[in-house]
């Protein structure tokens, strides 16, 4: 199991469009992703979950990768995030 905590920088938080794409990544993995705030840990392959845990701009998650490919999932979803998720 790897983790990383990591800052939101989308102005407007993970909301539909960005949250898609933290899922569309990663479920290209076989790891298992998730990712905790505040008192929610958020499945990262469903886009649901990570709408449920209402991040906004400016909040830090923690991601955590547990699997094969975990630091592969890990590096990927932690560039994905810094770099805006598309935004």
């Amino acid at each position: 199991m790897v983790s990383q905590k990591v800052k939101i920088h989308n102005p407007t938080g993970l909301h539909l469009r960005p949250a898609g794409i933290l899922c569309k990544d990663a479920m290209e993995f076989k790891s298992s992703i998730t990712f905790t705030f505040r008192d929610t840990t958020a499945n990262a392959k469903s886009v649901l979950s990570v709408l449920g845990a209402c991040v906004k701009a400016g909040d830090e998650i923690e991601l955590i990768c547990d699997g094969v490919d975990e630091k592969e999932a890990l590096a990927v979803l932690v560039k994905d995030i810094e770099d805006g998720l598309g935004e």
